[in-house]
């Protein structure tokens, strides 16, 4: 019952100091009113422009079409999801794309900042963090939004912010996959010295040392080999055994060279399916986002709400003044 006799005593010496203190309370509010919405003209207002995009799950052009490890070739047409969205604004975020925007609009001469200025990097970092933020959605998508005091150049901005981020990201893809592919090449330029060399040796021994196919050559000659020696025609009999000798000393080893050849062949298939899949992710080029709305130059300012500025000047204003004269009413009252 005390509390509320309190409470009750409390709100009757608001309204008191209210309604005695109104004439001074009302020129503060008024002089709070007109001094906040003279500030609020003097900021420049801005215009807001957005994209709103959504990563590709992957752009590697091999891996998606022509690889065969199961689960690797997705589908092209597939939204990324949490991952891919965050390497999205990791990218956004980097000091390459603002160093091209940078370029491209002279954003040291746009933001006013002086050649001379100390600090002017700062200050321009500082600039871009005000005037552009990248969030990602409930939805994984991924929106930039760009403020500017020109509503064109805010939708330029965003709209190359998006076109810069597939050109960064390609750069340093290709830049790994530019190494992958001159591995690549490599060995498969080593693998095909390698089977040459084979079949030269090969051809060395059809050509030079009579040795085809080995084990049906045994077979044939060694049957003429019988009937020469049958009907005694030891010449005969002789010459084949040479013959023979011969296959005997390469045969084994034309055997051996003609299956190392074929695992040799294999292993050229595979490292020329390797060598066009590398080759593909250098020479092409596939888009990592998929771009739901791109900006435009906006109708209307975003900054500054100048009724809201005002509104919250006013009431912060009046609810100081009216904390002061409580306390100054109640140090009187005390003393």
């Amino acid at each position: 019952m005390a509390h509320s006799v309190q409470d009750d005593s409390n709100s009757i010496n608001i309204l008191e100091v209210i309604v005695k203190w109104f004439k001074p309370l009302a020129i503060l509010g008024i002089l709070a009113a007109v001094t906040s919405a003279v500030v609020s003209l003097l900021i420049q207002e801005k215009f807001e422009s957005t994209v709103v995009m959504f990563p590709a799950h992957t752009n590697s052009l091999s891996r998606s079409l022509f690889s065969d490890i199961p689960g690797s070739n997705t589908d092209l047409l597939q939204f990324g999801e949490e991952d891919q969205a965050e390497q999205m604004l990791q990218i956004l975020n980097s000091d390459e794309i603002r160093q091209r925007i940078t370029e491209t609009y002279d954003l040291y001469h746009h933001y006013e900042i002086e050649p001379d200025e100390k600090y002017r990097k700062t200050k321009l970092i500082q600039e871009w963090k005000d005037n552009v933020t990248f969030k990602r959605t409930e939805y994984q998508s991924v929106k930039i939004e760009v403020l500017d005091k020109s509503p064109d150049t805010a939708a330029f901005i965003a709209n190359d912010i998006a076109n810069f981020l597939d050109s960064v990201k390609t750069r340093m893809q290709k830049e790994r996959a530019i190494e992958a592919y001159k591995v690549v090449e490599v060995e498969y330029q080593k693998q095909l010295k390698k089977i040459k060399i084979m079949e030269d040796s090969l051809k060395y021994l059809r050509d030079v040392k009579g040795v085809l196919e080995f084990e049906i050559q045994v077979e044939q000659l060694t049957d003429l080999k019988a009937q020469a020696m049958i009907k005694g025609n030891n010449s005969v009999a002789n010459q084949i055994q040479r013959q023979l000798d011969t296959l005997g000393k390469y045969g084994g080893f034309q055997v051996a060279l003609r299956e190392q050849l074929m695992l040799e062949w294999e292993n050229l298939v595979d490292l020329r399916e390797k060598y066009e899949q590398s080759k593909v992710d250098v020479d092409q080029v596939v888009p990592s986002k998929f771009v739901v709305d791109r900006a435009f130059p906006a109708e209307k300012k975003t900054y500054p709400i100048r009724w809201l500025i005002v509104a919250m000047s006013v009431a912060s204003t009046l609810f100081l003044a009216i904390v002061v004269i409580l306390i100054r009413e109640n140090v009187k009252k005390f003393i």
